[in-house]
């Protein structure tokens, strides 16, 4: 019971300002024009900043493991290659394919996961590492799967596509936030309380306005027309993935903070910056949104499911 009321603490807050966005909207408060301009705002400002914040203040040379480093990029890649092949075969409706990939394989790893280990173990650095080995392959996927099934992929060469995919991964704004925190942890560099104040309030802002977007920009009707495609998703993002994977970890021996942050990667909701990256990149902006808002719904009960096993097997402290 413990379990669930904390799983409901840590993703029920999360649901209801999605839904406090999806009112504003519904009420005239918020229209199309601000869902737009928010999410390029989130896209290019506001999550860079999180991401460079969460890795730039780790200490990575002192909590580095290279083992669970690369168990956590084996598994991102793992995930991404099986569901898109799996998604080519089973998936009939194309302008679904690259939406329903990300959605699927992509986890809430910063803009949730960091907030949710952080409250079982306090202060931790395996969060930042799992984001490490995670949280650049999920960008580099998504821009490729994006690139590749989406709208203007239609008509383009092998190498045009290629070249753009190339062009979005070296220009996307999370992956250099993400390169230059490394740096930075790398580096030592320290920067002055009046730098880190500022970075703080801008990084702030990612997680609240990217799920007020969310709801703003959900669309109901039009996403239960997709709510099989939507159940496919979230069954594979929060159940499927960690039935597989999580055995894996525990073979290799990974238990306590290393363990919650693998469960983290593969079980937690669908990341907002799913959203923001589709309609982007103009792909099923509504599919992604659907599983967003389902993926964060039903984590609650699905996280806690998974916590009490890993509880009861003794995988965590």
């Amino acid at each position: 019971m413990e379990n669930f009321i904390f799983s409901i603490n840590v993703t029920f807050p999360i649901f209801l300002v999605m839904v406090i966005g999806y009112i504003l909207k519904q009420i005239g408060m918020l229209n199309d024009n601000f869902v737009t301009v928010a999410n390029r705002f989130n896209f290019k400002v506001t999550l860079p900043f999180m991401l460079f914040r969460d890795i730039s203040g780790v200490d990575i040379r002192a909590v580095f493991d290279l083992e669970y480093v690369l168990f956590c990029a084996v598994v991102s890649t793992l995930c991404f290659w099986l569901i898109w092949g799996g998604t080519k075969l089973f998936l009939k409706e194309k302008s679904m394919r690259g939406a329903f990939v990300q959605a699927s394989f992509r986890s809430s790893a910063a803009v949730m996961g960091l907030a949710f280990i952080e409250n079982i173990y306090g202060s931790s650095a395996m969060g930042p590492l799992m984001i490490i080995g995670a949280v650049p392959l999920y960008n580099i996927f998504s821009v490729i799967v994006l690139t590749f099934e989406g709208e203007d992929g239609e008509g383009e060469s092998g190498k045009q596509k290629i070249k753009e995919a190339c062009l979005g991964i070296a220009k996307n704004p999370i992956i250099l936030g993400i390169l230059a925190g490394l740096a930075t942890a790398l580096l030592g560099i320290e920067f002055p309380t009046v730098i880190n104040k500022t970075v703080n309030s801008v990084a702030q802002m990612a997680t609240p306005l990217a799920l007020i977007t969310i709801g703003a920009g959900f669309e109901g009707r039009k996403a239960l027309a997709k709510i099989k495609p939507t159940i496919a998703a979230s069954l594979i993002k929060l159940v499927i993935q960690p039935l597989i994977f999580l055995p894996a970890a525990a073979w290799l021996g990974f238990t306590g903070e290393k363990m919650i942050a693998i469960l983290i990667m593969l079980a937690s909701p669908t990341t907002p910056s799913c959203y923001i990256m589709a309609k982007s990149m103009k792909n099923d902006g509504v599919l992604t949104a659907s599983v967003v808002v389902t993926t964060t719904l039903l984590a609650a009960f699905t996280l806690t499911g998974w916590i009490f096993i890993l509880k009861s097997l003794g995988y965590l402290g």
